[in-house]
């Protein structure tokens, strides 16, 4: 049908009973996406940067979970102060601590799941590391319930283990250190060690 104009009037797009025009739902992240999102987003502050650029480049010892957190429990480690000291709860076994921020700093780690990790030999440092790990911690998974928003909860449960997961793997992947902290020798102590294997050979 031709217009006043002389003009072919355009097709009107068909309107649904309810007067809403219908729109394309967008397209749902993947978990994989979804993890790569958050520790994006995280940058510096992702644990297990943290981990391998301010933890293991300090002098530190390894320290080995007597029994790693079991992936399924949700018995979150707990922090007990106790007539032998300060112990740190990890599903059934206990683990002495020297002190309230070792706990801490260990608690982050348990919640994870981890096997072994590297303790800084310098205690002064380890509480504040703690705090940047537990606060790393909280953030991550505040992030992550944002990103999942109302999708099933099912799904959620999901993304948070992965996550937690690959968290545990990349501290694996960096390490626990060694066993005895390494001391740096200074040139006379070199130079001393050196001229008793001389005599002594």
């Amino acid at each position: 049908m031709a217009s006043r104009t002389g003009k072919d009037t355009p097709k009107q797009r068909s309107i649904p009973a309810t007067g809403k025009i219908p729109t394309s739902r967008p397209r749902e992240r993947s978990p994989n996406e979804l993890l790569t999102q958050i520790e994006n987003t995280m940058g510096e502050s992702w644990l297990p940067t943290i981990y391998r650029d301010r933890i293991l480049t300090l002098r530190s010892r390894s320290y080995v979970f007597p029994a790693p957190a079991s992936r399924r429990s949700k018995e979150a480690p707990e922090i007990q102060h106790t007539l032998l000291g300060i112990e740190l709860k990890v599903g059934h076994k206990r683990m002495l601590c020297p002190d309230l921020a070792t706990a801490r700093y260990l608690a982050v780690f348990a919640r994870a799941g981890c096997a072994a990790v590297a303790i800084p030999y310098d205690i002064t440092r380890i509480s504040h590391l703690a705090d940047e790990l537990d606060s790393s911690w909280h953030r991550m998974l505040l992030l992550a319930d944002r990103l999942i928003g109302d999708r099933p909860e099912a799904f959620a449960t999901r993304i948070r283990g992965l996550l937690i997961g690959r968290v545990r793997d990349e501290i694996s992947a960096a390490g626990a250190g060694t066993r005895i902290p390494e001391f740096k020798q200074s040139t006379k102590e070199r130079e001393r060690l050196q001229k008793d294997v001389k005599e002594t050979g």
